[in-house]
């Protein structure tokens, strides 16, 4: 037992103090990779300590990645990297340059001796719930990004949830965790509202919905603003040979759709912000210059990337909406 040690009446938890016997007994190489750890069993009864303190620590390193245990056997020594002090399993719909955006965000913002591995389900959730069962266990926090996939709240509660945050998009099924999202339908209808004097002399608004990967709350915002406002309205779920009537505006969540728009009105001879207009969502630095500016309503991803950063680091339990704003540009 001379790896831990464990002291009454010093001011430290017990199962931190098993903790740091081990972290040390790594760092002074009394422990290497591979070798096995006290059992549970004997760690009780040298310090008369419960089952459920012992096992804390175990599994505290365990999340960390530097033990592992093997059924039926023990804990074993799996890393003597003992400066991560914390592992993130980090769940993306899909890469592009919005997740990118959030990513490096939380990246610079949540510091060192953090480890972060990045997984990406691609809408698929097969893959998000074999992702998430085999994380389980491994990690010390899950941030989840569960976008509009349905029957996957029960995955996500399988994990300690203690260690849950959701990112991006939430649900009433997901309400007890802490989260930083975005609220599309209001977004959506406050960025139309903002625009709507320049709005007022189109003869048509147009989304361009296909509704796989878009959040639903996004049609919703869009209807909803058309509705009061009595701006004639339509929703299509893909733009392909469509050919582009003057007085149109549209609004488009997808850039490939925004690449097709304004290829048509270029073969069609229309000029962006003069016979018709465009409103896209997400901001990219390509926008600002793309046919003399397309005007966007988007979040900012930056932003998300720094209260997550946060609420990992301070453990803030709370569930946090995310700014959006319209940026204003030609092509409106």
């Amino acid at each position: 037992m001379n790896v831990i040690s464990v002291q009454n009446n010093i001011g430290l938890p017990k199962y931190k103090q098993i903790i740091l016997s081990i972290e040390k007994a790594i760092e002074e190489e009394k422990l290497i990779k591979g070798d096995r750890l006290p059992s549970v069993n004997k760690v009780c009864l040298a310090f008369s300590l419960s089952r459920d303190t012992v096992l804390l620590a175990y599994e505290e390193l365990k999340k960390r990645g530097i033990i592992y245990a093997i059924p039926g056997k023990g804990y074993y020594v799996k890393s003597i990297e003992i400066t991560i002090k914390q592992k993130i399993f980090l769940l993306f719909d899909e890469l592009n340059i919005f997740k990118e955006d959030i990513y490096n965000s939380f990246l610079k913002h949540i510091g060192k001796n953090v480890q972060v591995d990045i997984f990406f389900h691609h809408f698929n959730v097969d893959v998000f719930k074999k992702l998430v069962n085999d994380s389980n266990g491994n990690y010390t926090k899950y941030i989840i990004m569960p976008t509009n996939l349905n029957d996957v709240a029960d995955w996500i509660k399988t994990l300690p949830v203690n260690d849950v945050i959701i990112l991006d998009q939430t649900n009433p099924e997901l309400k007890l965790y802490p989260a930083i999202y975005q609220n599309h339908r209001k977004d959506i209808f406050e960025g139309l509202l903002k625009a709507k004097t320049r709005l007022n002399k189109y003869k048509k608004l147009i989304l361009i919905f296909p509704g796989f990967r878009e959040p639903l709350g996004m049609k919703l915002g869009f209807e909803s603003f058309c509705e009061m406002y009595n701006f004639d309205s339509e929703i299509i779920t893909e733009f392909t040979n469509r050919e582009i009537t003057q007085g149109d505006l549209y609004i488009i969540p997808n850039d490939r759709d925004l690449v097709r728009v304004i290829e048509n009105a270029g073969n069609q001879n229309l000029k962006l912000g003069t016979d018709f207009g465009i409103i896209s969502y997400n901001e990219t630095p390509l926008k600002k210059i793309v046919a003399n500016g397309i005007t966007t309503i988007s979040t900012h991803f930056e932003l998300m990337g720094k209260i997550l950063a946060d609420m990992v680091l301070k453990g803030t339990k709370e569930q946090i909406e995310n700014k959006s704003s319209l940026t204003m540009r030609r092509s409106l």
